[in-house]
């Protein structure tokens, strides 16, 4: 799928990768978005590890904040075609598969924690926390976004690699934008 892209994919050419028959994966798999919402899933998965990964042993509510932030950046713009997928409109009705939505609601969560633990230790005037974890999601997901579309390069922003850049992105969200972070 990194290769080639989502929609080249195809249960026979899983199978193939696999070693197994081609009607294989038609035991697990119903069609190819059944397969789609699970590779979403082990993604979503796989973006709550590097998160909490990066957040293990961070003692501070704003810390936390920016190294979740960074590992979803990371995971994202390492995972392109996944990431993609993720969010991407491949699985149309994503409430059939509970296990995708499972696994995309802990990462939200994670991020819609610590924004909330960072609303609490700090004196910030809008303790809106639903909007303040959009917000925060909104700036990591662009972020992410903009990189993996070619949108622009660490350097071109005064960072030497992706995780200056990302400080540096994620710092206006908690200083504000216009504020030095």
């Amino acid at each position: 799928m990194e290769e080639d892209g989502v929609m080249a994919l195809s249960l026979r050419g899983a199978a193939r990768a696999a070693g197994v028959s081609q009607t294989a994966p038609y035991h697990h798999f119903a069609d190819k978005e059944a397969l789609l919402a699970a590779i979403a899933a082990t993604g979503f998965e796989d973006l709550s590890a590097e998160m909490a990964r990066r957040a293990a042993g961070v003692s501070t509510a704003q810390d936390r904040l920016s190294a979740l932030g960074l590992g979803y950046v990371m995971f994202a713009t390492a995972n392109p075609g996944r990431f993609r997928l993720m969010f991407g409109p491949l699985v149309g009705e994503k409430t059939q598969y509970p296990a995708l939505l499972e696994a995309a609601t802990l990462s939200y969560r994670m991020i819609h924690g610590a924004v909330a633990a960072y609303l609490d230790a700090s004196a910030t005037p809008n303790r809106n926390v639903d909007a303040n974890s959009m917000a925060a999601w909104s700036l990591v997901h662009g972020l992410a976004t903009l990189i993996n579309d070619g949108g622009f390069h660490a350097d071109v922003m005064g960072a030497a690699t992706l995780e200056e850049l990302t400080a540096l992105v994620t710092g206006f969200l908690r200083k504000g934008l216009g504020q030095k972070p």
